[in-house]
């Protein structure tokens, strides 16, 4: 008795990106326990500002004139900024002149480093949103209100100049920066896998990352082709709506979690890239063609490069006969040789397990074997 498939994994057969360079191992072992293959670059590096003099100065003068609310942002940059003033002898002092103001947390990673610090915060938002921290302030009035605010290496943009306007002062602490990578290496490997279509997804977990990434595609020359591609065939994923910003600003589209986590992220790309995959009936099966594979009959198929090349090219119009030349020209550095067509089709039904999903028509080109009951197959021409 023939057994069911077992079930398989959400994103089993999809290539994502990664371009994060804190949790990154985190990020992808959560992608890779769903089925998914990782392609990793980090597109910026943390540098620390602990021996840095803007930091140093920023620490003096609010110890020196308190500030009346303090602005912490990321957990990461709370500590590193506490660290840094121990470092320099004036951790007590600063640890008293913030427990004398009221201490907003943007979220409760940094909540857990205010209190961690021996301090208290004052309030946090329910939606992690820096907007909804701005809005508080100046519902509250910022007259004449000397605020503190952390900086995270991310553009936050208006937050500052709408404090100034409404009377503030705002005291800018820069605890660390972002910078390109020492390796630019991986980064461009990434750049070229995306534009050879075989990614499926990009995923970016700050705004830096996102800014880092189409910079150097423009120092390549690179910059329209890339966001054409994510405009068009690959799906970007951004932790948050503060890190889709430098994507948004060139008219991609972009989709975040509703709450700004790793988790939601990796589930909404569960969720997501499935729902992208096209769906063909095809000799009797229903086909489902994922990035790199095709899932018949509920049973995931791996296909070769060459082979998904040539799948995809099908699969844009099923039940039509696509030539062989056209065929070649989507092949990956295939020549001239259409007989690199008929070695990598052989190959492919092989891979898909059932051979008569692909029909030869004789002297014109191959065809997928769409199901009469399907129509025509206009409706699933892409």
């Amino acid at each position: 008795m023939q057994r069911d498939p077992q079930p398989i994994d959400p994103l089993a057969g999809f290539t994502v990106g990664v371009t994060a360079a804190r949790r990154a191992e985190e990020l992808i072992a959560l992608l890779r326990r769903r089925g998914a293959e990782v392609v990793h670059a980090p597109a910026l590096r943390i540098v620390p500002l602990s021996d840095d003099d803007e930091l140093l100065h920023a620490t003096r003068e609010l110890t020196t004139h308190p500030p009346d609310v303090v602005i912490a942002t990321t957990a990461i940059g709370f500590r590193g900024w506490v660290e840094a003033a121990e470092g320099w002898g004036v951790g007590q002092e600063l640890l008293a002149t913030l427990g004398r103001s009221e201490v907003l947390a943007r979220g409760p990673k940094v909540r857990g480093a205010i209190r961690a610090a021996g301090l208290t915060e004052e309030w946090s938002p329910a939606s992690e949103s820096m907007a909804e921290v701005l809005a508080r302030l100046l519902d509250g009035g910022v007259e004449g209100r000397r605020i503190a605010l952390q900086l995270h290496g991310e553009p936050l943009p208006g937050f500052i100049e709408a404090l100034r306007e409404a009377g503030a002062q705002v005291v800018e602490v820069p605890v660390y920066r972002w910078m390109p990578p020492q390796d630019i290496a991986p980064v461009d490997r990434l750049i070229d896998v995306t534009l050879a279509g075989g990614l499926d997804a990009l995923t970016f977990t700050s705004a830096p990352a996102a800014a880092s990434l189409l910079r150097r595609a423009e120092e390549r020359g690179l910059l329209e082709t890339l966001l054409e591609s994510l405009r068009r065939d690959v799906l970007a994923a951004c932790v948050g709506p503060v890190t889709a910003l430098p994507l948004e600003s060139r008219d991609v589209p972009v989709r975040h979690p509703e709450r700004f986590r790793l988790g939601p992220l990796v589930q909404l790309l569960c969720t997501e890239l499935p729902t992208r995959a096209r769906v063909l009936p095809v000799a009797g099966r229903r086909m489902e063609v994922r990035g790199h594979a095709a899932v018949i009959d509920g049973e995931l198929r791996p296909v070769p490069p060459a082979g998904m090349a040539l799948l995809r090219a099908l699969a844009r119009r099923p039940g039509w006969v696509v030539p062989r030349g056209e065929l070649l020209r989507a092949l990956p550095g295939a020549g001239r040789d259409e007989h690199a067509v008929e070695t990598a089709m052989a190959r492919l039904r092989t891979a898909l397990g059932a051979p008569t999903i692909i029909q030869t028509v004789v002297k014109r080109g191959y065809r997928l074997a769409l199901d009469p009951t399907a129509g025509d197959g206009d409706k699933y021409a892409g």
